[in-house]
C-alpha cells in the first residue's frame, strides 16, 4: 500500500477520523452541533502533539517528513475548516432567530436568503482555512531550505485555534439558552480574516501547549456538566409530566 503507517502518523489519522465523525454528528439533527464540539476538541488535542511525536523518530526520511506535513494540513482542513463550518451550518438551519424573523415578515424567502448569506460566510471561512494551510506549507518548505529547525512565529492565526474558539462560542448558547447562530457566524468571519491576515503569532512552546490543553480540558468539563444537568432536568420534567 502507498503511504506511511508508523506511529508518527497515528495522531493525524485519528484527527481526520474524529473530524469526519464530528461532521456527521453536527448534521444529524437538533442538539448535535454541541456534541460535534467534542470531536473538534479531540482534533485539537491530536494536532497539539502530532508534530512532537513525529520528531521523536530521528531516522525519518525527507519523504516521510514531507508526507507528514502534507497529511497534517489536509487533515487540518477537514478538522478546523470543514467541521466548524458544518457546526455553523447546523446552527443556521435550526436558528429560532431566523425562523422568528421569517414568521414576522411572513415570507419564507427571508429565511432562504438569510441562510444563503450566512452559508456564504461559512464557505469563505473554509476557503480562508485552505489558503492559510497552503501558505504555511509553501513558506515552511522555503524556510526549511534556509533556516531548518522549528519556526518561532506563524503568519496568520493558526487554523488549529478553531478547536478552542468555537467550543467557547457554543458554550454561550448552552449556558444562556440563547440562539447564537448569528454570533457564531460573526466569529467565523472574524476568525477567517485572522487566518489570512499578516498577524505574527508566536509558536507556543510546551508551556503554551499545556496551557491551551488546560483551557480545553476546562471547556470539556463545563460542556459535560451542562449536558449532565440538561439531561437530568429533562428526565425530571418527563417524570413530573407523566404524573
Amino acid at each position: 500500500m502507498i503511504g506511511f503507517y508508523d506511529y508518527t502518523t497515528l495522531l493525524t489519522y485519528l484527527s481526520l477520523l474524529s473530524a469526519c465523525t464530528g461532521i456527521v454528528v453536527a448534521l444529524a439533527g437538533q442538539g448535535h452541533p454541541f456534541m460535534a464540539c467534542f470531536f473538534l476538541m479531540f482534533c485539537g488535542f491530536c494536532d497539539a502533539f502530532d508534530g512532537k511525536v513525529a520528531r521523536t523518530k530521528k531516522d525519518r526520511t525527507d519523504m516521510e517528513r514531507n508526507y507528514g506535513i502534507q497529511i497534517d494540513s489536509l487533515s487540518d482542513l477537514v478538522a478546523f475548516g470543514v467541521l466548524p463550518a458544518c457546526i455553523g451550518g447546523a446552527l443556521i438551519l435550526d436558528s429560532t432567530y431566523l425562523k422568528e424573523l421569517t414568521d414576522l415578515y411572513r415570507d419564507r424567502w427571508f429565511f432562504v436568503i438569510g441562510a444563503l448569506v450566512l452559508f456564504a460566510i461559512l464557505l469563505l471561512y473554509v476557503l480562508a482555512a485552505l489558503i492559510r494551510l497552503a501558505y504555511f506549507n509553501v513558506t515552511e518548505e522555503e524556510r526549511q531550505k534556509t533556516e531548518g529547525g522549528v519556526r518561532k512565529y506563524y503568519t496568520g492565526l493558526p487554523v488549529t485555534t478553531a478547536s478552542l474558539i468555537f467550543p467557547l462560542v457554543m458554550l454561550v448558547q448552552y449556558m444562556t439558552a440563547a440562539d447564537i447562530s448569528l454570533f457564531y457566524i460573526a466569529v467565523a468571519l472574524v476568525t477567517a480574516l485572522a487566518f489570512v491576515s499578516k498577524l505574527q503569532v508566536p509558536k507556543p512552546g510546551i508551556n503554551g501547549i499545556l496551557g491551551m490543553l488546560a483551557v480545553g480540558i476546562l471547556i470539556l468539563a463545563v460542556m459535560i456538566v451542562i449536558m449532565t444537568l440538561t439531561s437530568s432536568s429533562l428526565s425530571f420534567f418527563s417524570i413530573f409530566v407523566s404524573h
